[in-house]
């Protein structure tokens, strides 16, 4: 009976460990977040290294910015979103390549900009220009069809 005490309480500490340890681990990351929140879900929390995500915009600077009327890339994702996380390797160092800037909005966090911007599916990618939808691509794809996606829009 002793010992099976001793093993529940290392057991329980271990568990405290790891939990005390996420949390500081969570909290370093969380310092200068691009969300200018701390309540982040852990899927965006993992995320805020990854180096696919670091043109994270929020909703009201990217609306703001498609109001100038610019040309404006929109990517709308979800950390969870398995499809995200195959097309964003893909998507943003061919954008880079092609000297194309976009900006990443995390509809996990602003579930409200579904609506707002009529998405069926993550990951949208949306082209805006004179403050108007132009085109979009919603899914996977390869990064050949990623490159037709940005040359037609510079076609036009």
């Amino acid at each position: 009976m002793k010992k099976l005490a001793i093993f529940g309480g290392v057991i329980a500490v271990l568990f405290i460990a790891i939990i005390v340890l996420t949390n500081m681990s969570n909290n370093s990351k969380l310092k200068n977040n691009p969300y200018g929140k701390e309540d982040l879900r852990q899927s965006t929390i993992d995320q805020l290294n990854d180096e696919n995500y670091q043109n994270i915009i929020l909703p009201d600077a990217l609306e703001k910015k498609i109001a100038t009327g610019e040309p404006v890339y929109a990517y709308l994702f979800s950390p969870e979103c398995g499809y995200c996380k195959q097309m964003t390797p893909k998507l943003m160092p061919t954008a880079d390549e092609l000297d194309i800037h976009i900006d990443q909005l995390n509809v996990l966090e602003f579930p409200e900009q579904w609506n707002k911007y009529k998405l069926e599916a993550t990951p949208t990618l949306i082209y805006f220009e004179n403050g108007k939808e132009v085109t979009r691509m919603v899914g996977d794809y390869d990064v050949d069809t990623i490159k037709e996606f940005f040359n037609s829009i510079n076609a036009q």
